[in-house]
């Protein structure tokens, strides 16, 4: 099986591909070739920073979008998507102008609202807790770092929340797609079992 990182130069790869070999995938290829994405059987799309500067990257990439839909949403292939890289599946997010996301899931990412006494960006170990039964998500602690969530539009597409001066998104997902505001790379043994179950995930 192989699975894609893709490197657009905006993520944590070096991490997330420790985390995914730990988890017991043989045969990572870490990528900005849009053919390898074709034939991939799993895709992961990191990423860390601001949401217009992601986009911006990976869209700079020729063909590397198109490759994308048509390997998640044509082929339904299963596909990860981490913190921004999470955020990227929205409509829009705002953070420095409005910019448009790849829109496979409705909704915006917004910025975080600072309540009293916590601190923005949201950073350090929170509870992650199932809003329905989902195959992938359980109930327990993982590591965040993010000062803009996702205001996912259909709540069916919700997965999972955790709280920070109110509900915010920790996981959003439809048939072969999940995304995690979480890093699953810094989650020590909830992130490692996250991705056990993602590589043994048959949507």
């Amino acid at each position: 099986m192989t699975l894609a990182l893709i490197d657009y130069g905006a993520g944590n790869l070096h991490s997330v591909h420790n985390a995914l070999k730990a988890a017991g995938a043989a045969n990572v290829a870490v990528t900005a070739d849009p053919s390898i994405v074709k034939t991939a059987e799993r895709i992961v799309l990191p990423g860390v920073g601001a949401f217009a500067h992601c986009m911006e990257a990976l869209s700079a990439i020729g063909s590397m979008i198109e490759a994308l839909e048509s390997r998640v949403m044509h082929d339904k292939v299963p596909f990860l998507g981490i913190c921004v890289g999470m955020q990227l599946l929205a409509d829009a997010g705002v953070e420095h102008g409005t910019t448009q996301g790849l829109g496979w899931i409705g909704g915006t990412v917004q910025a975080i609202k600072p309540a009293e006494g916590l601190k923005v960006p949201h950073m350090g170990w929170n509870d992650v807790k199932p809003v329905s039964d989902v195959p992938l998500i359980e109930t327990g602690e993982a590591y965040f770092l993010h000062g803009y969530h996702f205001d996912v539009t259909n709540f069916a597409d919700k997965l999972a929340v955790t709280n920070h001066g109110g509900e915010l998104v920790a996981a959003v997902g439809r048939d072969n797609i999940i995304g995690v505001q979480f890093h699953p790379e810094k989650s020590q043994a909830y992130g490692i079992n996250f991705l056990k179950r993602f590589l043994e995930w048959r949507p």
